[in-house]
């Protein structure tokens, strides 16, 4: 293609996400990989799934990646468009594919369950600085990126060092350390890249598991937070423990983060793949709306739960209206939440705290 005049500066939006998204294939039926007769079709991708979700709770929101130029990427980028978010830096690849994968449906006690990743040279590994429309990143007052993308190729990876580099005008710059030890040639490289990406961040995400798994962080929260002092808030996911909070301290050598941990309602689980996803984008909503830090805890549960209730990787979100009057009970009537499938659909006439699995 050639250019044919000035470029047009892209629109600025509420969230831009930057990675790979692949075509997901979901079991028709339980069972071993080896058992399963046919699979259904959908999508999966950190940041596509934070994108869709943002984009039903009302934010205006874009995805920057790179498919192949098949059908499987064509599909990725109608049904992402289809759920309003903006796909016009999208780049097509004619000489790599679209990745694909496959899982089984989780066991609900251990959630067991087997994924078998085609993706190892797919049209996203080859994303690079020169060939990523970085305006586009860049026009977002959130620019959300994650761990997954720095382990697929170098060239990704420096092309978030990039992104992650502190500049002038850079938006807030939120990112999910979402550690996937299968995509990694090395763990002290993959220890040493999540760390050196994460303190660059403005917002951090990380599971307390993935702590201990990628830096060997055992002490909680605050531990967490002494191997990352430069972000202004880390989240730190805990699990059915919730979610603990840590804002930037204040300036002084005596002064210490305080955690903010807030419970996460009791979930009906129907499968997991998307809830880290989904809480983050329930997490940003809430940022963006400027809602106080224990409202944006219980926004990111919520949305979380909604994921959690659905079968595939990505849900839509609660209502708004809904997610805020759950967000604002007190601490006994959250506390007696029962979130099961269909919860989302809830009458809005209901009581809130009888929100309940069937």
């Amino acid at each position: 293609m050639t250019a044919t005049g000035p470029r047009k500066a892209p629109d600025v939006v509420d969230v831009v996400a930057l990675g790979e998204s692949m075509v997901t294939f979901l079991p028709s039926r339980p069972g071993r990989l080896a058992d399963v007769p046919s699979f259904d079709r959908a999508i999966g991708g950190a940041e596509s799934n934070v994108a869709c979700v943002l984009a039903a709770a009302g934010h205006t929101t874009r995805w920057v990646s790179r498919v192949g130029a098949d059908g499987f990427g064509d599909h990725l980028v109608e049904t992402i468009t289809a759920h309003g978010v903006d796909t016009s830096a999208v780049r097509r690849d004619p000489a790599r594919p679209t990745g694909v994968y496959f899982r089984t449906a989780g066991d609900r006690a251990t959630d067991a369950h087997e994924v078998a990743y085609y993706r190892a040279g797919s049209a996203a590994s080859a994303m690079s600085v020169g060939n990523t429309d970085l305006a586009a990143c860049r026009a977002g007052r959130v620019l959300h990126l994650t761990g997954i993308t720095a382990a697929l190729s170098e060239t990704c990876l420096h092309l978030l060092r990039e992104l992650t580099a502190p500049a002038p005008g850079r938006p807030l710059l939120s990112f999910d350390v979402n550690h996937r030890p299968g995509l990694w040639r090395s763990a002290p490289a993959e220890a040493r890249v999540l760390l050196d990406l994460a303190r660059r961040a403005d917002l951090v995400f990380v599971g307390e598991d993935e702590a201990e798994e990628a830096w060997g962080i055992t002490g909680g929260p605050s531990a967490i937070r002494e191997a990352l002092p430069e972000p202004e808030l880390l989240v730190v996911k805990r699990g059915a423990d919730g979610a603990t909070a840590l804002a930037h301290p204040a300036p002084g050598p005596a002064s210490r983060a305080t955690p903010l941990t807030e419970p996460a309602p009791h979930v009906t689980v129907t499968a997991a793949p998307g809830a880290g996803d989904a809480f983050a984008a329930g997490f940003l909503s809430a940022t963006l709306r400027g809602l106080p830090l224990r409202t944006r805890l219980r926004h990111g549960h919520l949305t979380a739960a909604a994921a959690l209730t659905a079968p595939g990787d990505l849900a839509a979100p609660p209502a708004r209206a809904h997610a805020d009057r759950l967000a604002a009970l007190d601490d006994a009537a959250w506390g007696r939440l029962r979130l099961g499938p269909g919860w989302t659909a809830a009458d809005d006439d209901r009581a809130d705290e009888e929100v309940r699995t069937p």
